[in-house]
This record gives C-alpha cells, structure tokens and sequence, in this order.
C-alpha cells in the first residue's frame, strides 16, 4: 500500500489531504459524495446501520471507491476512530480515467477483497451444505450473491 502513498504524494496540487478528529464522518450510509478517500494514517471505522463491519488501519487502504464506481449511494458510513488523515479524491471516475495507476490500485484493493470474501462464501457453502432448515438455504443465496450483476 506504500506504493499508493507514494502515487498519491507525486500527484501534489491534484490531490489535497484532510484530518478528522475521532467521531468525524468520512462517508455516510446511503449518502452520494463522489469523494475516493486513501488512508495516511490513524484508523478509520466502516458502520453498517448500527453495527461496526471493520476497522482500517492500513495505510493507502482506499474508502469510499464501491460507491464512486457504481455511481450510486454509500452501503455504509465510514466514521474516524482517531485522529486520521487522509488523501482526498474529488473528480470521482474522470480522476480515475485520468490516472490510471490509480484506478489500476482500486481494482487490486478490490480484487483482493473478492478473494477473500470468495473463500469465506465458500466455507459457509460447505458448512450449511447438508442443511435442511433454512440454514440450507444459505448456499442458493452465497451462490445469487456471487454471480449477479449490479442493474445500472
């Protein structure tokens, strides 16, 4: 993720940073910024409705790029655990376009996150596969989930 820092840092004037103190809002749930952010330190919390999915803590871990690619609303918010701050992308696709190095980061930030969130479907599969109750139906859906195709 050094690499993305470093990008980032090349892109002077283009690209500004921001600092949010602890409880500061990034991203809210069902909202349309348009805004990429790529952590440069401190931690951030993304909150699915009440419930806290995950901490980031990585350095040149991108948030907000679902929302930016798919042209459409914040799945979750995004809430700085601690002092954090940022490098802020604003342009959303056209910046994109743009810088191709970039863009070519989100992809493999995302494709990692499909390997991994792929295993993990793959485990519950086998896990709930001799089910009969409606535990079983957990394999139909993981597969529906896996192969669908957003509606633009």
């Amino acid at each position: 993720m050094q690499d993305v820092l470093d990008l980032c840092g090349e892109m002077g004037m283009e690209m500004a940073t921001a600092t949010f103190e602890s409880g500061d809002v990034l991203i809210p749930e069902g909202g349309k910024t348009g805004l990429l952010y790529v952590l440069v330190s401190g931690c951030l919390e993304v909150v699915k409705g009440e419930d806290p999915v995950t901490r980031i803590r990585q350095p040149g871990a991108f948030v907000g790029e679902i929302s930016l690619l798919l042209d459409g609303p914040h799945t979750a918010s995004v809430v700085a655990v601690e002092t954090s701050v940022c490098y802020v992308v604003r342009g959303g696709k056209a910046f994109l376009e743009k810088h191709p190095t970039l863009c070519l980061a989100v992809a493999e930030l995302l494709a990692a996150r499909m390997k991994g969130l792929i295993g993990y479907l793959a485990d519950m599969r086998a896990q709930f596969a001799d089910r009969e109750d409606h535990l079983g139906m957990v394999d139909e859906l993981l597969l529906d989930l896996a192969h669908r195709v957003p509606r633009r």
